[in-house]
C-alpha cells in the first residue's frame, strides 16, 4: 500500500476540522494560574507549589537534558494545581523526553483543553504523543492539522517531516495489525536496575551478556552535568543454570569516570568493542585474558575519525568489521554503515560504505552481524519505520554477492520510539534488545524476545474430537507454539585441556576450509578456563587444528551439510605432550575411495604435521593406517600400508628426513570402535572411526 498523502488532500480534509477544534478549545479555555487570587486559602501550599514550579522551570530551560529533574518538580506543582495549561504542557514535554512517553498524551490533551494556544507546537507534540501511544488514527489527524497550520503560516519547508510522520503512523497501523509471533521477557532485577539499562550484546551461545547502564554504582559515582543522569558504565552477567547472574561492573580497566558503552561482542565472548566519547566518539577494542579484560585500545584512524563512530561488530571469521559513522566522505546521508577488511599485513583496509540498499538519507545505527554471516541487523530512521529508529534485517545473497533489501523485523519488537541495538543468538531463536515496560524495573530495561512459528491447532484425541463436534462451537482454539530455527549454523564449544592433568591449556585453534585449503581464522582458547567457542556456518567441510606449546597438535573434522540446521556441539579437546608413546589421529587426512591417493582436502593437515616435525627435529614417528573389517583382510592390510607410505613420501618431499619416519599398515587388526551393531548390521559411525590414520612418537 502507498503511505504518501499529498498536501492538497490534507488541507481540504482537515481545514474545517482544524477550525472547529480551535474554536471549541478557545471557548473551553480555563487555565488556572498559580496566584493568590486563585488560591486565597492555601497561601503556604501555594508558596511551595511556586517554588517547585520555579525549580522545574530552571531545569526545563536546559532542554531534554533537564527534563528528568524538571518532571520531579513539575509533578509536585501539579499535585497542587492540575488545571494550569502551561504546566500540563511542560509535563507532557518532559514525558515525551523520557522512557515513559505513553504518559505524555493525557497531559498535552489537558493543556489544549485548558488553553488551545498554550504553545504554537502543542498539536504537533500531541500528535507525537499519540504516535508513541499507538493511537495512530488520532496521530494522523493531529499531524495533518499541523500540516494545514504550517501551510497557512507559509512554513511549508517542514512539510516533508510531517509527511514522514504520517507515513510512520500508517505503517504502524499495518505492523500493529500483523504482529510478530513472539514472547518478550524482561531479564529481571538480576540484570536490570531502576535506571537506564541498554545496548545488550551477547555471545553466540548466550552464556555471556554485556550491556550499558546508568546506575548510581557507575565508576567515579558522578553524574553527567549535561543531562543529570549517571555516567554510563559497562556491566556483565553470565548465564548459570539457565538464569542470568547478578550483573556486575566489567571492571575499572574498561570503565572510566566518564561514559563507557558496550557496542559489540565477538561470538566467543572474548573480544569486546566499546565506545568512548572522546574525539567526537570512537570505537575501542578490549580482549579477555584469563578472567581479566584488557584495557581498551582505540581502533586505528582508518576506522576512527574526528567524526562520530558509534557501533561495531566482527564477522564470524574476525576478518571484517562492520561499523557506523557520520563521516562525510562516501556518506549517503547522516550516519551510515561501513565495513573494513583485515589485510594480510594485519591492517584494516579503507572503509567502504555498505551502499544505498542498506543506508538511507536518514541515520543508520547499532549494526550487528549474526554469527552465520548471512543476516545483518541494524537500526534505521529510513526504510519505513513506525517512528524514530526501527530494527531491520538484511540477508546476504550468495548469488549476487550482495545484501538484500532490509526488512522491518516487526511489532512489538519495533515501536514508535527509538529501537536501537539488537543482538541475536546463534540459534536465531532469541533476540536481546532494550524496551520500556510499565511493569519493568524502572527506566528502560533489557528484554529477550523468543521468536515463535505459525500457530498450530492443538491435537485432540479421537474421543475429544467427537465431543467437540457435539458441543457448541469453540470460540478459542488451543494453539501450540513452534520455535522457528532461522540459523544454519553449528556452534562448537568446550575446553582445551592437558590430557594427563586435565588442567586448562591456552591453545591456538585454526579453522580451515578443507575444500579450498584456506585458513578461515585462528582463535585462542581462554588461558584460565581453556574455554573456546567457534561458529561454523553450514555447507563447508571444516578442519579444526588445535596447537599449544609443548603439545602435539590435535585435529577434528566437521563436514557440515548446507541443509544442517542449528546445532551445538560440546567437545573438550585433550592435548597430549610431545613424548614417546604419544599418538594422535589425523582426522583431516583423506584418501580417494579404495586407494592410497591423498586428496587435496588433506593439505592443511599434512602441512601441520610437517611443521611439527620441522620444529621438533629430534622426534621420530610412526605413521599408522587402519581400515574397518569390510573386505579381505590381506587386501585391507596392503591398502593401509600403501596409505601410510603415501604420507611418508609427502613428508620426505617436504624436507623431513626419511630415517625419522616409519610407515606401518595395520589393516583391520586394531579397531577402536565396533564395526557392527549388536544385531549384526553395519555400524556406520564405528566403521568411520576405524578407518583412520594416526601417528605415534617412537623416539626423541
Amino acid at each position: 500500500m502507498s503511505f504518501a498523502l499529498t498536501g492538497m488532500f490534507i488541507r481540504k480534509a482537515f481545514s474545517l476540522l482544524f477550525f472547529v477544534v480551535v474554536l471549541s478549545g478557545s471557548l473551553l479555555a480555563q487555565t488556572v494560574d498559580f496566584t493568590k487570587q486563585n488560591f486565597p486559602d492555601k497561601k503556604e501550599d501555594l508558596k511551595l507549589a511556586i517554588k517547585a514550579l520555579d525549580a522545574g522551570n530552571s531545569s526545563y530551560k536546559l532542554g531534554k537534558y533537564g527534563y528528568s529533574k524538571a518532571l520531579e518538580s513539575f509533578l509536585k506543582a501539579y499535585a497542587f494545581n492540575p488545571k494550569n495549561a502551561a504546566l500540563n504542557f511542560k509535563i507532557g514535554m518532559c514525558y515525551l523526553g523520557s522512557a515513559n512517553k505513553a504518559l505524555a498524551a493525557s497531559f498535552l490533551e489537558s493543556a489544549m483543553a485548558l488553553d488551545v494556544n498554550v504553545d504554537p507546537l502543542v498539536r504537533y507534540h500531541l500528535a507525537r504523543a499519540y504516535q508513541f501511544n499507538l493511537q495512530f488514527d488520532e496521530a494522523i489527524q493531529a499531524f495533518s492539522q499541523c500540516q494545514y497550520l504550517l501551510s497557512q503560516m507559509e512554513n511549508e519547508e517542514q512539510m516533508p517531516n510531517l509527511f514522514k510522520s504520517i507515513e510512520e503512523c500508517q505503517r504502524g497501523q499495518v505492523l500493529e495489525a500483523t504482529p510478530v509471533r513472539c514472547l518478550i521477557e524482561n531479564l529481571g532485577p538480576q540484570v536490570n536496575s531502576p535506571y537506564a539499562d541498554h545496548s545488550p550484546v551477547v555471545s553466540a551461545d548466550e552464556s555471556v551478556l554485556v550491556f550499558t547502564s546508568r546506575r548510581p554504582t557507575t565508576t567515579g559515582g558522578d553524574m553527567d552535568p549535561t543531562d543529570g543522569d549517571y555516567y554510563e558504565d559497562i556491566m556483565i552477567s553470565y548465564k548459570q543454570d539457565n538464569q542470568w547472574s547478578e550483573a556486575k561492573s566489567i571492571g575499572t580497566q574498561i570503565n572510566s569516570a566518564e561514559h563507557d558503552a558496550a557496542i559489540g561482542l565477538s561470538p566467543d565472548g572474548q573480544k569486546l568493542f566499546t565506545y568512548k566519547g572522546s574525539n567526537g566518539g570512537d570505537i575501542y577494542l578490549s580482549e579477555l585474558k584469563g578472567d581479566v579484560w584488557s584495557k581498551p585500545v582505540r581502533m586505528d584512524n582508518i576506522i576512527n575519525t574526528k567524526y562520530h563512530e558509534s557501533s561495531a561488530c566482527f564477522s564470524n571469521d574476525y576478518k571484517t568489521i562492520y561499523f557506523t559513522s557520520d563521516r562525510p566522505d562516501q556518506s549517503i546521508g547522516g550516519r551510515d554503515v561501513y565495513y573494513s577488511k583485515l589485510n594480510k599485513k594485519g591492517k584494516w583496509s579503507e572503509p567502504v560504505n555498505l551502499g544505498a540498499t542498506i543506508n538511507t538519507k536518514y541515520d543508520e545505527e547499532g549494526v550487528f552481524l549474526h554469527p552465520d554471516g548471512k543476516h545483518l541487523y541494524f537500526s534505521s530512521k529510513g526504510h519505513g519505520t513506525m517512528g524514530g529508529y526501527d530494527i531491520f534485517k538484511s540477508t546476504w545473497n550468495d548469488v549476487t554477492r550482495s545484501w538484500g533489501v532490509p526488512v522491518n523485523i516487526g511489532y512489538p519488537i519495533n515501536t514508535p520510539d527509538d529501537d536501537v541495538y539488537f543482538a541475536v543468538s546463534a540459534s536465531g531463536t532469541h533476540g536481546y534488545f532494550t524496551s520500556y515496560q510499565k511493569d519493568g524495573q524502572g527506566d528502560k530495561d533489557l528484554c529477550m524476545v523468543s521468536f515463535l512459528g505459525p500457530e498450530k491447532p492443538f491435537l485432540l484425541s479421537t474421543e475429544e474430537n467427537m465431543l467437540a463436534s457435539i458441543a457448541v462451537p469453540v470460540s478459542e482454539k488451543q494453539m501450540q507454539a513452534e520455535v522457528v530455527i532461522t540459523s544454519n549454523l553449528t556452534v562448537l564449544k568446550g575446553r582445551t585441556l592437558d590430557a594427563k592433568s586435565m588442567k586448562p591449556v591456552e591453545a591456538a585453534i585454526d579453522i580451515v576450509d578443507n575444500g579450498s585449503g584456506e585458513l578461515i581464522t585462528t582463535i585462542l582458547s581462554n588461558s584460565q578456563t581453556g574455554k573456546y567457542l567457534v561458529t561454523l556456518p553450514s555447507g563447508v567441510n571444516y578442519g579444526i587444528s588445535v596447537s599449544a606449546e609443548g603439545y602435539l597438535f590435535h585435529s577434528e573434522n566437521f563436514d557440515i551439510l548446507r541443509s544442517q540446521e542449528y546445532q551445538e556441539l560440546n567437545k573438550d579437546i585433550l592435548l597430549k605432550n610431545v613424548e614417546i608413546g604419544s599418538s594422535i589421529v589425523l582426522n583431516n587426512l583423506f584418501f580417494d575411495f579404495n586407494k592410497a591417493t591423498i586428496t587435496k582436502e588433506s593439505t592443511y593437515e599434512l602441512e601441520s604435521l610437517a611443521k611439527l616435525l620441522t620444529e621438533r627435529s629430534n622426534v621420530h614417528i610412526e605413521i599408522g593406517s587402519h581400515t574397518d573389517n569390510k573386505g579381505n583382510a590381506d587386501y585391507n592390510l596392503k591398502l593401509s600400508e600403501a596409505r601410510s607410505k603415501s604420507i611418508v613420501d609427502y613428508l620426505v618431499q617436504h624436507g623431513i628426513a626419511a630415517d625419522r619416519l616409519e610407515a606401518k599398515g595395520y589393516g583391520m587388526t586394531q579397531p577402536i570402535a565396533p564395526n557392527n551393531k549388536p544385531d549384526g548390521s553395519d555400524d556406520p559411525e564405528g566403521r568411520q572411526k576405524n578407518r583412520r590414520t594416526d601417528f605415534r612418537i617412537i623416539a626423541k
